[in-house]
């Protein structure tokens, strides 16, 4: 058996490599469109594994964006051209910015060099790059690992970093342990004879917000109490 432990490249890799031997993968998004499932609820051939709802959330982190800084008129949208799963992302995210009345400039960046350009990038609006623009905020698709694969840019950490040094405002998903407790659930099922053809794609059923008023205010950031009382956790 190979257990592909969140990175989108290890899963591809695996899948490349044998049509025979059970691969279970954790917190990969929409395995549908890269290729790894044929569906959620019958994944056919080898493969199996969790998704979690990572590109499905990203028009409600925009929404919370916008209530954390709303004076923020441009809230880039930093993807990865390489990933199939972008365009469609792109697209959706475009959508709910329009909705919420602020420009959603789309920064490319698949490497590390790539994301440092990315943050220079001139706004269309000012001419003024990402680093200098005034009421802005970076959103990304959320990072499963910090490892490099088509859905990470070459490090999570890296944009992170980039965020912080700008003082830009960024939503990111964070860890949980969800996911490979049910990889191992799942690992434990195929070696008592169960097929990963008929095992689901396990999905989320709970949510969480979780709101870290250290990191706000190190930005400067005043969380509206809307944000507060919605929130499950709030870290102080």
């Amino acid at each position: 058996m190979i257990v592909s432990s969140g990175s989108l490249s290890a899963a591809l890799a695996a899948k490349a490599a044998t049509s025979t031997i059970p691969i279970v993968f954790t917190a990969i998004s929409d395995p549908v469109t890269v290729g790894l499932v044929a569906s959620l609820a019958r994944p056919g051939g080898n493969v199996t594994g969790s998704s979690p709802f990572q590109f499905e959330l990203m028009p409600k982190g925009l929404e919370l964006l916008t209530e954390l800084v709303p004076q923020a008129r441009v809230i880039a949208l930093l993807v990865n051209p390489d990933d199939p799963r972008a365009a469609g992302l792109s697209g959706d995210m475009q959508e709910a910015a329009l909705t919420k009345g602020v420009q959603l400039p789309i920064l490319k960046a698949g490497t590390e060099d790539e994301i440092d350009a990315a943050f220079m990038t001139p706004r269309p609006t000012t001419g003024r790059c990402a680093r200098r623009q005034p009421r802005s905020a970076l959103q990304q698709p959320p990072q499963p690992t910090r490892g490099v694969g088509i859905a990470s840019y070459h490090s999570g950490d890296l944009s992170v970093a980039r965020s912080d040094r700008f003082r830009r405002p960024d939503q990111l998903r964070t860890e949980h342990p969800a996911p490979y407790r049910q990889a191992g659930i799942y690992a434990g099922r195929i070696l008592t004879g169960e097929k990963p053809a008929d095992l689901p794609v396990q999905r989320p059923t709970t949510f969480e917000l979780v709101v870290n008023l250290k990191t706000a205010n190190a930005l400067g950031l005043t969380v509206p109490p809307l944000i507060l009382a919605r929130a499950d956790e709030v870290i102080e």
